[in-house]
């Protein structure tokens, strides 16, 4: 199990990661820290949502898999996820422009974004 990522340390990151020309260390600290929110606020294992290279979460309550691909997979770059996650960008408008790709029936996260704003979790 990943170390959990201290709300002070995460909030400090996602700020950062949003400013222009953000250090990647600081990027993926604040994609795995966004992920654990959305675990935190979706607890479940039928949706895996997948930042690469960063991270990937089980959330969303539901039937859940063990082995292989999940039926339900949600997948994005850090930018798209940060902009989803603070409430910068609408997951329509992300999903319409191509930004999110998505499968499944329960393959939609809008539910619990944003996630962070300020910089404060939700």
């Amino acid at each position: 199990m990943a170390k959990r990522i201290r709300d002070l340390d995460g909030t400090d990151a996602v700020r950062a990661a949003l400013e222009p020309g953000a250090e990647r260390p600081l990027t993926a600290l604040a994609v795995r820290y966004t992920l654990q929110c959305l675990a935190d606020r979706a607890p479940g294992k039928s949706v895996e949502m997948r930042v690469p290279p960063f991270g990937a979460v089980q959330a969303v309550e539901g039937p859940g898999h063990t082995r292989g691909t999940p039926p339900n997979v949600i997948e994005t770059d850090a930018a798209t996820w940060l902009a989803l996650a603070t409430g910068a960008e609408t997951w329509a408008n992300a999903v319409g422009r191509g930004a999110v790709h998505a499968s499944g029936v329960r393959a939609d996260v809008s539910a619990w974004l944003p996630l962070v704003r300020g910089g404060a979790p939700e």
